[in-house]
């Protein structure tokens, strides 16, 4: 599998936070090879220019000039370049080779030694390239981990094509989630939890409808992922019975409904939680102007009626900070998941590299989140307002496949949800909840 991808934390990652030691980890990595994405030069070369014409009439990508192509054992695979006279090199055939005129985004990382060696980064941005971006005539496209021409039929899309709104790749631009509501107006769930990623679509998932086996091998993928684990970690060990991820509901060519719902043997609430996967391909006659994917897991929470339900009324059920802390962790880690990946990439027939990492987060409340979160630890700031929700936003420098990044990305959001509610304390929960407790491997 080949999971390096445009949008990983190297593609997103400001200049500072590029580093010599983060792209030695790269190159170092067994699994990391080429891929539609991603590329290794050696040192500057004429075919450069056309690959960076490939990426920016496919889906963009980064090349990386200073690290060989092939790791060999015993050899250092960073070897590195002059920087200035490789970017020197490489803007001028941009300049005198592209049509129309282009340059990507060049990042020098230098040596952490004397050197005076540097890795030239380039980032190849497709949705800000002219396209289609031509050299010597003919139009390149990148093909799972090489160059190769488009035909009549792809040159007359990309020249035909819509812009794609530059947060789609980066899996964020998801309509925030409603509460749903009985005959009175009333509603009957404590709140609901978003996320998502947007995936570009390849020609042949373009046209193809959704299979049953691609349903369910995905519905498998998020059985066996530690999704169900983290949605069973809420209502402080209430759930003692589950389905898990399948069909239900609203399943159509274009759309699949995956739900997975749990509860208690002495309920009487149905379902105190859930997680409800959808899979949205664009509808056929959309496909002219839009080609991307859409895949959002809901969780709904009920726990405060379902306490409620139990005869309980001596005390309100409130979330603990560690039971969402596992929510937040498994959420992300579900959508990093190499078979949840695969059978995303299956279904949207891209590479792998393409599917994105969750880039926002939803949260929809019915009362103020205050009034959720148990208390112990938290204190209300004086006249700070309320919250009943909102988006949180994820660090895009941060790859959510590497544990302590994806952790550190839940932390991020919890203490978020604890300023927006208007309550000190959470730092301080987070870490010594973090204390005793390690990231999701």
């Amino acid at each position: 599998m080949e999971y390096e991808e445009m949008n990983n934390s190297l593609f997103a990652a400001s200049a500072a936070d590029l580093t010599i030691g983060r792209i030695r980890a790269l190159a170092a990595r067994p699994d990391q090879v080429e891929s539609l994405t991603l590329e290794f030069k050696r040192e500057y070369s004429s075919s450069l220019l056309k690959t960076i014409a490939a990426m920016a009439n496919t889906y963009g990508g980064l090349i990386m000039v200073g690290i060989t192509d092939k790791a060999e054992s015993g050899s250092e695979r960073v070897v590195g370049v002059d920087a200035q006279e490789t970017i020197d090199k490489i803007a001028s055939g941009c300049r005198e080779k592209f049509d129309p005129p282009w340059e990507p985004t060049f990042i020098p990382v230098p040596f952490d030694d004397e050197s005076g060696r540097s890795v030239v980064v380039i980032r190849v941005n497709a949705n800000i390239a002219p396209r289609p971006l031509l050299i010597d005539l003919k139009a390149p496209i990148r093909l799972s981990g090489q160059n190769s021409t488009a035909d009549r039929d792809r040159l007359l899309k990309l020249a035909r094509e819509e812009p794609t709104a530059d947060v789609l790749p980066m899996g964020q631009g998801l309509m925030a989630p409603n509460l749903n509501r009985d005959n009175e107006g009333e509603s009957s769930e404590d709140l609901v939890l978003r996320t998502g990623i947007n995936v570009p679509m390849g020609d042949a998932g373009v046209w193809r409808p959704l299979s049953e086996r691609a349903v369910k091998a995905l519905a498998q993928a998020l059985n066996d992922s530690v999704l169900p684990g983290a949605l069973r970690s809420l209502g402080q060990g209430s759930i003692d019975q589950f389905t898990g991820f399948r069909p239900l509901g609203h399943n159509r060519s274009r759309t699949a409904r995956l739900v997975w719902e749990g509860g208690s043997r002495s309920r009487k609430v149905d379902h105190p939680v859930e997680a409800i996967v959808t899979v949205s391909l664009p509808p056929v006659q959309a496909i002219a102007t839009t080609s991307v994917a859409t895949l959002t897991i809901d969780v709904v929470s009920r726990f405060r009626r379902y306490a409620q339900s139990m005869g309980n009324m001596s005390w309100e059920y409130r979330y603990s900070v560690p039971d969402l802390a596992v929510l937040f962790e498994g959420l992300l880690k579900a959508f990093v998941d190499p078979r949840v990946v695969e059978e995303v990439a299956r279904i949207t027939d891209v590479d792998a590299a393409l599917v994105a990492q969750p880039r926002e987060l939803h949260l929809v409340a019915d009362r103020p989140v205050g009034d959720l979160l148990a208390s112990t630890g938290l204190q209300e700031i004086p006249e700070a307002g309320t919250s009943f929700g909102g988006i949180f936003r994820a660090n895009p420098a941060l790859d959510l496949r590497v544990p302590d990044e994806r952790q550190e990305q839940a932390d991020d959001w919890l203490r978020q949800l604890g300023l927006d509610a208007g309550l000190s304390g959470m730092e301080a929960l987070v870490e010594r909840y973090r204390a005793t407790t390690p990231p999701l491997a």
